[in-house]
């Protein structure tokens, strides 16, 4: 039944073992680069989905007041009039609010399986696996300084996603990280480098992103206002 997610991880793990030997060719042989090497590809390849999905966030985000101002208006009166009034702000917009879901469903098996062949990952040469102060990338970081970039990063890149207005959202913003910094303090210091250079990409494909999106804001048209100007 989960032959497929098996592949997936022996296919992680093979990968990271030929970037290991990649390492090894350059004159620098070490697992760490390999961890950092495939985070960075794999980051990479799901750009285009992880594009689609923050924008789709992004619009969403934009059209938050809208949204609010139909419901408030229509909710009690009509409610489907309220939806098909919503439904037009996104047509006007092109926005469609499933289009963030179908990326990260595509997204979720490979990180996870990343995160499977991460967690007991078998070296081929254990010298090779140890990473500036950690002796090994299979045992927990003894000073606790990656768990502590990994909740530092998650929450960089969490910022740069967060609705303010959303208080739902604010609170993950600092919950989040708390839990992935004490996910990465109970995990093989490998795993714990994977999130913080994970996060780090993302962040910074996320700055991207917002940067590219940032003149959608003008663009954002209400469906009332552009009837009324029609």
């Amino acid at each position: 039944m989960f032959a497929w997610f098996d592949a997936i991880v022996d296919g992680m793990t093979a990968f990271m073992n030929w970037l290991y030997g990649f390492t090894v060719s350059m004159g620098v042989p070490s697992y760490a680069l390999a961890i950092i090497a495939l985070t960075v590809i794999i980051k990479v390849v799901l750009y285009p989905l992880t594009k689609k999905q923050m924008h789709s966030m992004v619009m969403m985000q934009k059209l938050a007041p809208e949204i609010k101002a139909i419901q408030d208006k229509y909710k009690k009166k009509d409610p489907q009039v309220m939806q098909q009034k919503i439904m037009d702000l996104y047509k006007e917009n092109n926005v469609n609010p499933m289009a963030g879901c179908l990326p990260l469903l595509l997204q979720m098996p490979i990180l996870i399986a990343l995160y499977q062949a991460l967690f007991d990952f078998p070296f081929k040469n254990p010298e090779h696996a140890h990473f500036f102060w950690v002796e090994s990338l299979s045992q927990k970081d003894p000073y606790f300084i990656l768990p502590l970039l990994a909740a530092i990063t998650t929450y960089m890149q969490s910022k740069l996603t967060t609705n303010p207005q959303d208080p739902t959202q604010r609170t993950m913003l600092y919950m989040m990280p708390l839990l992935i910094g004490w996910i990465a303090s109970t995990v093989p210091a490998g795993l714990a480098l994977y999130w913080v250079v994970f996060n780090i990409v993302g962040a910074i494909q996320q700055w991207f992103i917002n940067k590219d999106t940032l003149h959608l804001k003008e663009g954002v048209t209400g469906v009332e206002g552009n009837r009324k100007g029609r």
